[in-house]
């Protein structure tokens, strides 16, 4: 009896492990590109169109 709680256990365990796995790799699908970034950061008038020129030179987009 003390061996398969044990194994109950562990089961659990690399259940749960491969469930914060799976779930963190889900917010990956959400990520946009930095040209995106920029190109939003621009929109909301956070940075001006000089600023603009260049973060976009320095990250060759």
């Amino acid at each position: 009896m003390h061996a398969f709680g044990m194994g109950l256990i562990c089961l659990v365990l690399i259940l749960f492990v491969l469930a914060l796995l799976y779930y963190s790799d889900m917010d990956t699908d959400n990520d946009i590109s930095a040209k995106e970034m920029l190109d939003n950061r621009f929109a909301r008038g956070e940075i001006n169109s000089q600023e603009y020129k260049v973060i976009r030179d320095s990250l060759r987009l």
